[in-house]
């Protein structure tokens, strides 16, 4: 698959499919990265988009719990 060089440029099924990996607790941001090629910057700003306030903020805190817990996670 081709690098896109922002999130601007991709198809809404490519979100879906970034977004459903990000969601995923078995995921990391790399996993994402070497898929569709958009940084774990690219995939906040893209959540933080997509999800609405609440819902990305409760996504953040998990993320962030499961990094404190293992170093390789997201």
């Amino acid at each position: 698959m081709s690098k896109p060089s922002s999130i601007t440029t991709l198809s809404p099924d490519h979100i879906s499919g970034i977004i459903e990996m990000a969601l995923s607790d078995h995921v990391s941001f790399a996993d994402i990265q070497a898929e569709y090629g958009v940084s774990d910057k690219q995939v906040k700003t893209l959540m933080r988009q997509q999800l609405n306030e609440g819902s990305y903020k409760a996504w953040r805190r998990r993320v962030r719990r499961f990094a404190d817990r293992r170093e390789t996670y997201k």
